[in-house]
């Protein structure tokens, strides 16, 4: 389990150096202020585009999670004479730009540094004759992406992504993946791209500025060439220490990359998350010539950019939250893929923040959808009869106050019940769809319905717009035992008509393509609803006169499903399995022979705990940063690691999924 480390800055050395020449006074060092402390975060502040032409611009993104001060900060070029600059603005925000006019000409060949008040390095680009004109910029992501001479318009204060080359060169491709500064200073290359390329006369250089760049061919193990998709690995011979960084250029003196980190930050290591495109974070293991773990943590937050806590550390619990340890394990299924995304993993939402008259123990929170139409708002079932609309606050999920700071209780049609609500989707109408198992007044019997409502209806009690009750199809459900009745729909999603018709699923009632245009009361879609209890799809056309259309059951390969997700951009219908089945996400397709079948499962970060983790939702492409989005996972039991850890008490976790 990550644990999350202090990077606060340290006083820098390197202005004592600096200007050491003109401290003697009559043979005797005159008495100095002590340097700036570094601002916390600053090894998250990145070069991302300069022009050596007109105004020369200089743009600085921020890759971490927490704004950084860059007050007092000073550049040079390839003179090392540091000056003042004046940017747009004193700080930096998260995810956010700044950009200044250099003080001093930047020439047809030259170098960028970028230095904290203190005179510590924190970012440096170089460049030969016309590679930064029209500009130099980050392609393939701002802050993280590979440096790269752009052809079209410049993009300063905005994101480079339109200014990158259709084809970025195989040399970019090549980036630091890894570093150590202990025991032998160990640098890891990582190459991205699908041919190799020689590196023999590339050098690299740290963040002294006295000292002359190292070539990779003399260091230890010598290294040549990386092979596409492979890793290098060298040990410096300038050495690396505790507050440094990389900088890694080319033959022709571009530079391809660079690392920096604060005091701690490359011990055991510095990697970048997600492996070869992320930002930098501390790990908690070295994994070099390797695919980098993302077990750790740190200033810079991986591919998806997400803040929140970290998993690890200590926790504490809120009076009258009783978390409620997980049950059913079962073993993961055969065949079953590592997840694909970032393997870090952080707490997000607070302790205890799902708590209700209904359910005061603050567990239970179940079905998860990101709203397709706004990606900033993820909707939550809890079990006992409430629906939260969630918004992200300091990289936290959390009730939207504007809606309701508490959720909102809903009920069966007529005012009636308490909905024992388990999974939602959000429709082609925006409305929100949420399944019931039962009636939790009467929890012996079961009550399988689908309830959509309307979430700009005021007030604080919600009723279903429409309401379909299907509890007669299940049978074996109602046997008055209360964990049978327990057993019916657990996640709903859904599917368009334009992705059914465009892969050509074929309509089980008729046995040909299906058209929509047969069903003219049902909408835009149908509804895929998972069945707990054997753990099958059941398919439905809702129609707007509370009459619904059965079109049969689509089996998952899981002995259960907690939850029902269609992925516009993977193109695919996810069918989710908690502890039960390993915790486990099975990617569904239309075959050719037009039938919904699973085609890939994968298991959840390592870090997640194995718990009744009954909700899974991922964002749109829209939501896309640096190639990855967020995915969510919801925990019926809050139960975490369990007592006193950091995750005991928490219902919700975020991590990362491919673009």
């Amino acid at each position: 389990m990550p644990t999350s480390h202090s990077r606060a800055g340290v006083a820098s050395v390197c202005a004592a150096a600096l200007t050491l020449s003109g401290l003697l006074t009559t043979g005797m060092l005159a008495a100095q202020p002590a340097a700036a402390a570094d601002p916390s975060g600053y090894q998250n502040v990145r070069i991302n585009e300069v022009t050596s032409s007109d105004n020369d611009t200089v743009e600085l993104y921020n890759t971490g999670s927490t704004a950084v001060s860059i007050s007092g900060w000073k550049m040079s070029d390839d003179s090392f004479s540091l000056q003042s600059f004046s940017p747009s603005s004193s700080t930096i925000p998260s995810g956010g730009f700044i950009t200044f006019n250099s003080p001093k000409g930047l020439g047809d060949s030259d170098k960028l540094v970028i230095y904290t008040s203190g005179g510590t390095v924190v970012d440096r680009v170089d460049w030969a004759t016309g590679k930064a004109k029209p500009t130099m910029a980050r392609c393939g992501g701002d802050g993280t992406g590979a440096w790269v001479t752009t052809a079209s318009a410049t993009t300063f204060g905005a994101s480079n992504a339109s200014g990158c080359p259709s084809s970025v060169p195989a040399a970019s491709r090549v980036r630091i993946n890894e570093v150590t500064s202990n025991d032998s200073d160990t640098v890891e290359l990582y190459n991205g791209g699908t041919s190799a390329v020689s590196i023999g006369s590339w050098k690299y250089v740290d963040n002294d500025t006295s000292h002359s760049a190292a070539s990779i061919s003399s260091s230890s193990p010598s290294a040549t060439s990386i092979p596409a998709g492979g890793y290098v690995t060298f040990d410096s011979t300038i050495g690396l220490g505790d507050n440094d960084s990389v900088f890694l250029v080319d033959s022709s003196g571009n530079t391809v990359d660079s690392a920096t980190w604060a005091t701690g930050g490359a011990t055991p290591s510095d990697e970048r998350c997600a492996n070869g495109t992320g930002a930098f974070r501390t790990a908690t293991t070295a994994t070099l010539g390797s695919v980098n773990s993302c077990s750790g943590s740190g200033g810079d937050d991986g591919g998806g950019g997400q803040g929140g806590q970290l998993l690890g550390g200590g926790g504490s619990l809120t009076s009258g939250c009783t978390p409620e340890a997980p049950s059913g394990t079962g073993s993961t299924p055969a065949g079953t893929l590592a997840w694909p995304g970032g393997l870090d993993v952080t707490i997000a939402d607070n302790v205890c923040a799902f708590t209700t008259s209904t359910g005061p123990e603050g567990r239970d929170l179940s079905g998860l959808a990101f709203d397709p139409a706004n990606p900033s708002v993820l909707w939550a079932a809890k079990n006992k009869n409430w629906l939260y609309k969630l918004v992200k606050s300091n990289g936290k999920w959390v009730p939207d106050a504007t809606w309701s700071a508490t959720g909102k209780q809903i009920r069966f049609t007529g005012g009636s019940g308490e909905p024992d609500s388990e999974g939602l989707t959000v429709g082609g109408n925006g409305h929100i769809y949420v399944t019931s198992e039962r009636d939790n007044t009467k929890n012996t019997a079961p009550k399988d319905t689908i309830m959509e409502f309307d979430p700009a209806a005021t007030g604080s009690t919600l009723t279903p717009v429409h309401q379909w009750d299907m509890t007669s199809q299940f049978p074996q459900l109602n046997t008055g035992d209360k964990d049978d009745a327990n057993l019916g729909f657990e996640g709903v999603g859904y599917v368009p008509d334009s992705w059914l018709t465009a892969n050509g699923w074929v309509d089980p009632l008729t046995g040909a393509a299906y058209n929509p245009a047969n069903y003219p009361l049902h909408g835009s879609g149908l509804f895929f609803a998972g069945l707990e209890w054997d753990g099958t799809l059941h398919v439905y056309g809702l129609n707007s006169d509370g009459t619904f259309t059965t079109f049969g059951t689509i089996a998952t390969g899981k002995a259960s499903v907690m939850d029902v997700t269609f992925d516009a951009g993977t193109q695919r219908v996810i069918a989710t399995c908690d502890n039960t089945c390993g915790e486990t996400h099975t990617f569904m397709k239309v075959n050719a022979g037009g039938a919904l079948v699973p085609d890939v499962t994968y298991t959840n970060p390592a870090v997640i705990p194995t718990d009744n983790m009954e909700g899974f939702a991922i964002a749109p492409t829209s939501a896309c940063v640096n190639g990855f989005r967020e995915a969510v996972w919801s925990d019926d039991g809050i139960y975490g690691f369990g007592s006193a850890s950091s995750s005991y008490g928490h219902a919700l976790y975020s991590g990362t999924f491919p673009c």
